[in-house]
């Protein structure tokens, strides 16, 4: 894994799990790297102050050093972790007294919600992420080569591509067609 960490676009997030079960530093570091901004997330949604949130990240990824043998699936990390730093940012806030009685027509209910929704919709962005990233690793190579130069911003022209893939000009958009409906059966599988 260490040899591989310098191009973490091809590293799935199983395989980091995997990694820093493993006892891999950069691993490690890579997951940090990933998933704090959820763990990050998740604790502001609570409305601690700053110091709370820093202590809810800090236990969150505590409690993944504690646990991370014990993950049946290592995909699901995001999950996990957004779980665990919702579950400490209410043990903190109980801890502290934070708890208050909220009228339940007032705007702060709403704008909770709407925080709440907001994590929650990391979450399920980073899966998506995560997803689509498996799927694209599991393509061959003649499509992964050609879908990364098309997402290059801003993308090379079709002689550009032509020239550096070695096919004909008027076949990159029916490849670019059929790796992307592989791509789509492979993350719909």
């Amino acid at each position: 894994m260490r040899d591989r960490m310098h191009d973490v676009c091809d590293i799935t997030t199983e395989d980091v799990v995997v990694a820093a079960r493993n006892g891999d530093q950069g691993a490690w570091r890579e997951l940090v790297r990933r998933h704090a901004g959820l763990v990050w997330t998740v604790a502001r949604s609570s409305r601690l102050s700053r110091q709370d949130v820093e202590d809810v990240s800090q236990a969150t990824w505590l409690l993944l050093a504690v646990h991370i043998h014990e993950l049946k699936d290592p995909g699901a990390i995001r999950g996990w972790l957004a779980t665990t730093a919702r579950r400490e940012s209410i043990r903190l806030a109980r801890r502290r007294g934070l708890e208050t009685l909220v009228d339940p027509q007032s705007a702060a209910v709403d704008q909770a919600d709407a925080t709440a929704v907001d994590a929650e919709a990391l979450v399920l962005q980073g899966e998506r992420q995560d997803r689509v990233r498996s799927a694209f690793l599991q393509l061959p190579d003649h499509c992964r080569r050609l879908l990364s130069l098309l997402l290059e911003d801003p993308p090379p022209s079709y002689e550009k591509i032509s020239a550096t893939l070695g096919i004909a000009r008027g076949s990159i958009g029916p490849t670019r067609a059929r790796c992307l409906d592989r791509l789509r059966k492979v993350i719909d599988l």
